[in-house]
C-alpha cells in the first residue's frame, strides 16, 4: 500500500505519537542539563583548573563532535531512517553520567563531553526531523517550537535541580544519578514506542508541486553552507546562536564565583535562561507560522545581544537574572525559527541532510564560541570575552537581515482568499538561480 493512502500529515492526525517524541526529546535535553553549570565548578574546584581555555574544552569536545553527529545524523537520516540514529544515540550516552562520577582527571569529563555530544547529535537531530516530518509541510513552526520548548525547559529543571542537590550534597556523585534515570527512559521510549517517519516526508515530496534536484550530499552541504545567500544567513545565525550560548555554560559560572555567587544562585541564573528559552517558544515557533520568520531570527539576535551586555553590566544576582531573562527570550525567538527557515527552504527528500548541514555549522558555535571566549577571557577577562561575544551577535543579526528573505507561508488575513499559501521562496531552489554570495 503506498504511504499517500496509509500516512496522513499534519499535528492533529499523529498527536501521539508528536507527543512521545516530545517527552523523548525531553530527556534528551535533561541529559545536557546536568552539567550546564556543574562541570565548569568541577574543574575549577575538583581539578584546579585555573586557565579559562583549559576549562572549556569539554565545551569544546562536545561542541566539535556534536556538530559532526549532527551531519551524520541529517545525512543517513534520509538514507537508513530515523528511528536507527535516536536508538544509536540512546546506547552512547548511558555511561556519560558514570564517567563524570568516576572520572580521576580532567581528560575523563572531557571524553565524557565526546559522547554526549555523540548522543545530542543524534538523538536531537532525529526528534526534530521526525516532529517536522510529522506535520508536514504546514505548521513547521509550531513543530519546532514545542520540540525545542521540551528540550530546553527539562534542560532548565535539570540544570536547577542538579544544582540544588549539589549545594545540598556535592558536585559529584550525587547530581548525575539523575543522568542515568534520563538515559534509561529515553532509550526505553525510543526502543518500545517511538515508530519511524521517514515515509511522511515521502508522503509529503509526493505532494510537492515542484520536483527536487537530484543532489549529492557535497551539493547540499555547499548550497547550505555558503553558496546560497538565504541558507548562508541561517547557518551563520544558528553558530552565533551557539556561540553566545556558552556565554551561560562556561562563562556565567566563572563569572558568579568572581562575583561571589554561590553555586546554587548560579545554577538558578542558568535555569532562568533556559527556562524562558524553553517557554517561549511555545509561543515563537507557531508566531513564526504566522509573521514569518525573518522578524523573529533578526530581532531575536539583536534582544540576544542586549542581554549579553548586561551580564557585564551585572553588580549582583537580580541583574544577573534580568541578562538571563532577556538573553533567553532573544534565544528562543531564534531558536526554532532557524530550524522552520531551513525546513521551508529544502525540499522534503534532500530536507533532513540540509537540516544535518545547519546543524552543523550551528554546533560548531559551541567551539568557536569556547575558543574565543577562552583566549579573550584569559588574555584580557571575562567581561572582555562577553562583550566580544555581544558585539558578534549584534553583526549576525545584521547579517540576517539584509540576506535573508522571509520563507514562512504567508496568512493574509482580512481578505476572502488567500492569495498565495506557497513559502515565499518556493520553489526551494530547484527552479531558482543561486542568489550566490
Amino acid at each position: 500500500m503506498s504511504p499517500a493512502k496509509t500516512l496522513q500529515l499534519g499535528l492533529a492526525a499523529n498527536w501521539r505519537q508528536f507527543t512521545l517524541l516530545i517527552f523523548v526529546n525531553a530527556f534528551v535535553g535533561a541529559m545536557l542539563g546536568l552539567e550546564r553549570t556543574i562541570a565548569p565548578l568541577i574543574a575549577a574546584d575538583e581539578f584546579k583548573l585555573t586557565s579559562v581555555s583549559v576549562t572549556l574544552t569539554f565545551i569544546i569536545s562536545f561542541g566539535i563532535v556534536k556538530a559532526l553527529a549532527n551531519l551524520f545524523a541529517g545525512r543517513n537520516a534520509d538514507r537508513v531512517g530515523r528511528k536507527p540514529l535516536l536508538l544509536a544515540g540512546w546506547l552512547i550516552g548511558l555511561p556519560v553520567p558514570l564517567i563524570i562520577i568516576f572520572a580521576p582527571s580532567w581528560s575523563w569529563i572531557v571524553f565524557a563531553n565526546i559522547l554526549l555530544g555523540i548522543n545530542q547529535g543524534l538523538c536531537w537531530s532525529a526528534a526534530v526531523i521526525m516532529k517536522v516530518d510529522l506535520v508536514g509541510p504546514v505548521g513547521r513552526g509550531r513543530a519546532t517550537g514545542l520540540n525545542e520548548f521540551a528540550g530546553y525547559l527539562a534542560m532548565a529543571l535539570s540544570t536547577a535541580l542538579a544544582g540544588w542537590i549539589a549545594a545540598q550534597t556535592s558536585l559529584r556523585p550525587y547530581p548525575f544519578y539523575l543522568g542515568i534515570v534520563f538515559a534509561l527512559s529515553g532509550l526505553a521510549l525510543s526502543v518500545f514506542f517511538v515508530r519511524e517517519t521517514r515515509g511522511y516526508a515521502l508522503q509529503e515530496a509526493a505532494q510537492h508541486h515542484e520536483q527536487s534536484e537530484k543532489l549529492s550530499f557535497w551539493m547540499i552541504f555547499r548550497r547550505v553552507s555558503w553558496q546560497d545567500r538565504a541558507f548562508f544567513s541561517l547557518s551563520q545565525g544558528g553558530l552565533v546562536n551557539n556561540l553566545n550560548d556558552v556565554v551561560i555554560w562556561g562563562l556565567l559560572p566563572l563569572l558568579a564565583v568572581s562575583m561571589k555567587v554561590s553555586v546554587g544562585q548560579a545554577a538558578v541564573v542558568g535555569s532562568t535562561y533556559l527556562a524562558v528559552w524553553g517557554i517561549s517558544q511555545l509561543v515563537t515557533g507557531p508566531l513564526s507560522d504566522r509573521i514569518g520568520r525573518k522578524p523573529l531570527i533578526t530581532g531575536g539576535l539583536w534582544v540576544q545581544s542586549i542581554g549579553i551586555v548586561l551580564f557585564v553590566l551585572s553588580a549582583g544576582s537580580s541583574i544577573l537574572m534580568l541578562a538571563a531573562v532577556v538573553m533567553g527570550l532573544g534565544t528562543g525567538m531564534v531558536y526554532p525559527t532557524l530550524l522552520a527557515a531551513i525546513s521551508d527552504l529544502a525540499h522534503p527528500t534532500w530536507r533532513a541532510s540540509a537540516m544535518g548541514v545547519y546543524r552543523l555549522w550551528r554546533d560548531s558555535g559551541y567551539a568557536f564560541g569556547a575558543l574565543v571566549g577562552g583566549l579573550l577571557a584569559d588574555l584580557f577577562s571575562i567581561q572582555i570575552a562577553v562583550l566580544v561575544i555581544a558585539a558578534i551577535t549584534a553583526v549576525s543579526g545584521i547579517v540576517t537581515f539584509f540576506f535573508l528573505p522571509e520563507t514562512a507561508f504567508k496568512k493574509f488575513s482580512g481578505q476572502k482568499s488567500v492569495p498565495n499559501l506557497e513559502p515565499a521562496v518556493e520553489p526551494p531552489l530547484s527552479k531558482m538561480p543561486h542568489q550566490e554570495l
